[in-house]
């Protein structure tokens, strides 16, 4: 084998580690993201279940059905409200859960990086 070999190979490898930490930093933020935006919906459902707590029984609410407006019955709407926290909450447990993945095998890439770093450095040095 000649001295150059090693080097390329050494080289590829470290190409490819930091590109996949790179991209797994890509998908943590990602995550934060989702996790920011879950939580803002999750406020804001609660604060329009408190906001329609305080009304009384005869008033008329309308729910958002995709371009369109429903009346609906308030106990209906405070459910959905209800239902859609309890959704939110769900998804943020699962990102947090592929965040914790994530974030172990953006630690597992960094150590592989460094050996490649030391073991690239020996080589240099021998």
């Amino acid at each position: 084998m000649s001295k150059g070999e090693p080097d390329q190979e050494l080289k590829k490898a470290f190409m490819e580690l930091h590109g996949k930490m790179q991209e797994t930093n890509q998908k943590l933020r990602i995550a934060d993201v989702q996790v920011e935006s879950l939580k803002k919906q999750i406020v804001h459902a609660q604060l329009t279940d408190k906001e329609i707590q305080s009304l009384g029984g005869s008033t008329r609410v309308y729910e958002s059905v995709g371009r369109m407006f429903l009346l609906t019955d308030i106990p209906m709407v405070r459910e959905n409200l209800k239902a859609k926290v309890a959704k939110c909450n769900d998804k943020i447990t699962t990102l947090q859960g592929n965040k914790e993945y994530l974030e172990r095998s953006m630690q597992e890439s960094q150590n592989n990086l460094r050996e490649m770093i030391k073991l690239k450095q020996s080589v240099g040095a021998a």
